[in-house]
């Protein structure tokens, strides 16, 4: 822990289609296509590889669609819905863990691969430029990728995920057997999707192939009924990495082509009793600007993280790569207006998702520490910010350095809250427990590099447990959490594969996919 300087918050205006931060526009609906001109210069599509699309084989030989549409929908929908379960970010699934954890099965038969072709150019032995293809094998599920698991109506747990080989998986939980047909889309699925909140039969789920789908549940073979595509201004890539939030009809999402936008999705039914959108883009709200770029001398300004809302305190929360953390007013973006409530550049790429305290309303950000800037020095890599204190938000910040040479720092996994207290996973290898009152790291554990996956807390009759999965040593760890400040494991468990997605628990049950190809249900 130490002190903070004061952090400058630039002014803004809250009105739709005025400058903000110097060359930041806001496009309101139906100017989706809109030439944004000067506003912010030098825009267009970052240089990407080759992509191919996923091949033309079949989906595994064990998937074979063996369910039909599921007549369980009711007005709401149980379950970890989203990516860490809710809105703010705080709940991460049922307990308890298993007490005597084994695989129970794997999906699927064979690796779930996709080849991606790279190419580079390069200058041969008599100096003359040449372009060299190197293929990259993606196998499994990555980092964001969380399972989504419905108890349903019949008695059967579903669970939902996507995976790199450009699959939407539906699985029963207990058994692997496939519920419904999988749903194919043109590229790598990374990240983690979203069910309705409110009972209509819709999955919602982002691919690398430039798409962010909604699906249909409630017919088989899975049917996608709209798709939104990367804004034409955007930058970085195509990707989808975070969780749709849905409330009120209104789903808020931020892509990896650095745009923000609420979109009205006017749910129903038709007159056959089938599930049907109508979506109207409300807003479109750019996470970057010139003064961003400048700060960090790159576009590398994707936004990864799941956006967090805070209903009663009218706010939404998202972050991106540049690590420029924006606070909206919920009410206005209704509306189809702006009106910016906190704009903070936290100094390097913020991936992992904010979690707000419901008590209070502060945030808590994990950043990390790639770029090396001035501005990291002063932030550090995990804060808590009380956005009362506009002049001074920061109420504490961690320090996370790398600890081996010519390695970052930092975390890109969210931060698990419980009862006062954060657990951390950190990209140089730590779990800390971070007392929230004033930053104080009370314990630290050795998990090993590249910890990614976002660690869970789970309650069952008022004992809570924290479960962590790990990369470079691929084990799920479970900890008791009876003092909550110092975590004793209990458990270990190893997968094949590095673990960079995050585990779903639900009744004495995890299901997680690794970078080793499958999909695990342990119990």
């Amino acid at each position: 822990m130490r002190e903070t300087p004061r952090l400058v918050l630039t002014a803004v205006v809250a009105l739709t289609g005025v400058a903000l931060h110097a060359g930041l526009v806001v496009a309101a609906a139906p100017a989706v296509n809109a030439d944004l001109g000067e506003a912010v210069d030098g825009l267009g599509r970052e240089p990407t590889p080759d992509d191919g699309p996923v091949s033309d084989d079949p989906a595994p030989d064990d998937v074979d669609g063996a369910g039909t549409a599921d007549p369980t929908w009711g007005d709401a929908v149980d379950g970890l819905l989203r990516f860490r379960g809710n809105l703010t970010h705080t709940f991460h699934g049922l307990g308890p863990l298993p007490a005597e954890p084994e695989i129970a099965w794997r999906f699927p038969d064979a690796p779930m691969c996709i080849t991606e072709a790279m190419t580079r150019e390069d200058i041969d032995e008599h100096g003359e430029p040449i372009t060299i293809r190197e293929d990259r094998e993606w196998c499994g599920t990555g980092w964001t990728g969380q399972p989504i698991v419905r108890p349903r109506g019949d008695g059967v747990t579903e669970v939902i995920f996507g995976g790199f080989d450009g699959y939407v998986y539906f699985l029963d939980g207990d058994t692997g057997v496939s519920l419904r047909t999988p749903f194919r889309t043109d590229f790598q699925i990374k990240g983690t999707g979203a069910l309705d909140p409110d009972g209509y039969p819709l999955f919602y789920i982002g691919s690398r192939d430039g798409h962010l789908r909604a699906l249909a549940l409630d017919r088989e073979p899975v049917e996608e009924v709209w798709r939104l595509s990367r804004h034409p201004r955007g930058v970085w890539n195509d990707d989808w990495d975070g969780s749709p939030a849905v409330v009120d009809d209104v789903m808020y999402m931020g892509g990896e082509d650095s745009w923000f936008r609420a979109v009205q999705l006017n749910r129903g039914y038709d007159a056959d009793g089938l599930v049907t959108l109508d979506p109207e883009v409300l807003i479109e709200v750019p996470g970057f600007d010139d003064e961003l770029f400048r700060a960090v001398g790159d576009r590398d300004v994707s936004i990864e993280n799941s956006v967090a809302i805070d209903v009663a305190r009218d706010r939404v929360a998202f972050a991106n790569s540049g690590g420029r953390l924006l606070v909206l007013s919920l009410s206005a973006l209704r509306a189809g207006e702006l009106d910016v409530l906190s704009d903070v550049w936290l100094g390097d790429d913020i991936d992992a998702s904010i979690v707000i305290d419901p008590q209070d309303g502060d945030l808590y950000v994990a950043i990390e520490l790639q770029r090396f800037l001035g501005r990291s020095v002063e932030v550090g890599q995990l804060v808590r910010l009380d956005l009362d204190r506009p002049d001074d938000p920061i109420v504490w910040s961690v320090d996370i350095p790398p600890r081996q040479p010519n390695d970052d720092g930092g975390a890109w996994a969210t931060p698990a809250l419980h009862d006062g207290y954060l657990y951390v996973a950190t990209h140089p290898g730590e779990l800390l427990v971070v007392d929230t009152t004033d930053g104080t790291v009370t314990f630290r554990d050795d998990i090993g590099w590249h910890a990614w996956s976002s660690p869970v807390v789970v309650e069952h009759d008022g004992t809570h447990q924290l479960l962590v999965a790990t990369c470079m040593v691929p084990h799920l760890r479970a900890y008791d959490l009876t003092d909550p400040a110092v975590p004793s494991e209990t458990w270990r468990l190893g997968l094949p594969g590095c673990i960079e997605s995050t585990p779903a628990v639900w009744d004495e049950r995890i299901w997680v996919g690794s970078r080793g190809g499958f999909f695990y249900a342990i119990r």
